[in-house]
């Protein structure tokens, strides 16, 4: 009889959709097969009220898996018969139906008595049973499964927390001499492509590591037949698998051995796991069976350790990669500095300070300083200070322990300890308040935290690259910012400058961000005519690069054209404060020197309050920028920096 899927069969019952319903209902709620077994066979005996078995044929004999009662003795020829026709029958006073699957090859059989059920509700039953076995033994093979390998983790804890292969198997080697009591152990890996085994540890060979053909002795027959293998003391001598040879190469004798296939996670053999010489004689069946549990743990632990090695090797492609795309594009004479300034500073720990307006792109000097730096291969963590409340500020850099404060629901790590061996950008730092700056500071000089809540010093290697958009000279003057962290974090100075002040780099930028966004809208570049090149180059950009960025964003999504005109850009007109200072109805004179004293007052604000760097700007030399202030009747103080 050829049945119909699952679904129809129970759908064609309102007895084997509720049965079904129920079925499932159950299996969540159970512990084990067994009991839902025994709990589902209950539900099928109430429902028909009678009593019933659940039998399977394995290998010849008919065997109860699961009932709701003692049936006595049921006739293997209805047994039998049931199975060959594969149709529901009746005999005497028992009535059994196949469960039929693709999963439940037509073995499980429902044993019903003393009552005869109507064949289409019989068949519906038998199917949603099916369906609930189906679903049971996978949900409860995989149960299994997450246990066995939870097991096996606790075991292994020390082994996975190993980030090379062969760390590892020199751990693994010296547990299982210590554990089953063997003179040596060595792990060889399958290397299918050499065709050959490379055994570590390997005492006795320089390396470290022993190389041999993948069929050579024991081990090789272990690999190649998948099974476990066993040399006596008493008959080593005359066991031909036994590779003399490299016992003559390690100047060694081997008098007894167990060896068992490595299997990974997709039982594929990846190695073999070979013990020499039971020191006390002979290895056992318990040593066997040992070695086979250690064995799968073992291999478990070295997939896990590879896969990490796979992960840093990819993290450090990240990062080259990260670092092939941050670029500080320009050609004026100060980005110019700055880049040469970076590279210097770069392999250094030196603590960096980076000054300059909103936008001018301090965090990709930050990122250029780290990726060109021995911390590259690490992470680099931001952390805008501005936008951490002050309540948070210390669980933010420094973490908490569970339950430190009301909202402590579990234990978190600050950006310090996550930091840890990279880089941390503290943007925005001008903006923290006195109290985080003296817990950064104190953080700063000890290299040590303390996580909220806790009591456990925690050493951190990381080096601080700050910024800010503040003067922080005054905001020290005016007690706002801690001298002695300012002093901490000044090591070194970079001063951006804004892009109003960095002339044809304008339209390099402009370019550059057409280019890339242009390309990711899967677009021609468009160009610029030479009005709207002209208009971008007088523009005062107020938010800078960021700015300007955004811009040709919108210009590669937005617009159509080939050309890119005035009328295309949407710019902001400056300020009236920023579009004239200078009075109307002076005199020619008067006004050269009232624009003259409002540009060499902005100079020395953008080089926040540096005289050499504001003088330099102008083209000046110190000396004569003083005499040109007195000349304009300017404050001076010649001890200004």
């Amino acid at each position: 009889m050829r049945y119909d899927p699952l679904s129809q069969r129970i759908e064609k019952s309102p007895t084997g959709i509720r049965l079904c319903a129920a079925f499932l209902t159950l299996l969540a709620e159970s512990k084990s097969e067994e009991n839902f077994l025994r709990q589902a066979i209950a539900i099928l005996a109430k429902e028909f009220k009678t009593d019933i078995a659940l039998v399977a044929a394995r290998r010849g004999i008919w065997r109860t898996i699961s009932q709701s009662r003692e049936l006595g003795v049921i006739p293997n020829e209805l047994l039998s018969d049931v199975l060959d026709s594969q149709e529901a029958t009746f005999q005497g006073q028992f009535q059994a139906i196949p469960v039929e699957s693709n999963l439940l090859p037509g073995e499980l059989l429902v044993i019903m008595r003393n009552q005869r059920i109507e064949a289409v509700t019989l068949d519906a039953s038998a199917a949603a049973l099916a369906q609930a076995l189906i679903l049971a033994r996978q949900h409860f093979s995989l149960h299994s499964r997450v246990t066995r390998l939870g097991t096996m983790l606790e075991m292994t804890q020390v082994w996975s927390q190993s980030r090379e292969t062969a760390a590892l198997l020199h751990a693994m080697a010296e547990k299982a001499t210590k554990l089953l009591d063997a003179e040596r152990a060595t792990i060889f890996m399958w290397d299918k492509t050499a065709k050959e085994l490379i055994g570590r540890p390997a005492l006795g060979v320089a390396s470290g590591e022993l190389r041999i053909p993948e069929n050579s002795g024991v081990v090789g027959r272990a690999i190649q037949t998948g099974e476990p293998q066993r040399v006596d003391a008493d008959v080593a001598a005359e066991v031909k698998q036994i590779d003399r040879a490299t016992d003559r190469k390690l100047d060694f004798r081997t008098r007894s051995l167990l060896c068992v296939p490595l299997r990974d996670s997709r039982k594929n053999i990846i190695g073999a796991f070979e013990l020499i010489n039971k020191r006390a004689g002979n290895f056992n069946d318990a040593d066997q069976t040992a070695l086979e549990e250690i064995s799968q743990y073992a291999a478990i632990a070295i997939e896990n350790t590879k896969y990490i090695e796979q992960i840093d090797s990819t993290r450090k492609q990240v990062a080259e990669a990260a670092a092939d795309k941050v670029q500080l594009i320009g050609e004026c004479p100060e980005i110019k500095k700055i880049v040469q300034t970076v590279k210097r500073l770069a392999p250094t720990d030196l603590a960096v300070l980076i000054l300059g307006e909103n936008g001018t792109g301090k965090e990709v000097v930050a990122q250029l300083i780290h990726y060109n730096s021995l911390r590259r291969h690490n992470v680099m963590v931001a952390v805008n200070c501005a936008a951490i409340a002050e309540s948070l500020l210390e669980s933010e850099l420094f973490g908490h322990e569970r339950g430190a404060f009301t909202d402590a629901r579990e234990m978190r790590k600050g950006k310090f300890e996550i930091a840890n061996g990279g880089s941390l950008f503290l943007d925005e730092i001008g903006d923290m308040s006195l109290s985080g700056q003296a817990k950064l500071l104190r953080v700063l000089e000890d290299k040590v935290v303390v996580r909220i809540g806790g009591s456990v010093p925690i050493s951190t290697d990381v080096r601080v690259i700050a910024a800010t958009n503040q003067n922080l000279e005054a905001a020290v003057n005016n007690k706002k910012f801690r001298q002695d962290l300012y002093f901490r974090l000044n090591v070194v100075t970079i001063l951006l400058p804004p892009l109003r002040e960095r002339g044809e780099d304008i339209l390099l930028l402009a370019e550059h961000f057409l280019k890339a966004f242009s390309k990711r809208a899967s677009r021609q570049i468009p160009e610029f005519t030479s009005a709207a090149k002209k208009r971008l180059l007088n523009y005062h950009w107020p938010g800078n690069v960021r700015e300007l960025r955004n811009q040709m964003e919108r210009l590669s999504y937005l617009h159509s054209g080939d050309k890119i005109d005035v009328s295309d850009l949407v710019l902001l007109d400056p300020p009236a404060s920023q579009q004239s200072g200078i009075p109307q109805g002076l005199s020619l004179s008067d006004a050269t020197r009232v624009f003259q004293a409002d540009y060499i007052d902005r100079q020395i604000q953008a080089t926040n309050g540096n005289m050499t760097d504001a003088a330099e700007k102008l083209g000046l030399h110190r000396s004569n920028l003083y005499r040109k202030m007195k000349h304009l009747g300017m404050e001076v103080n010649e001890f200004d920096s």
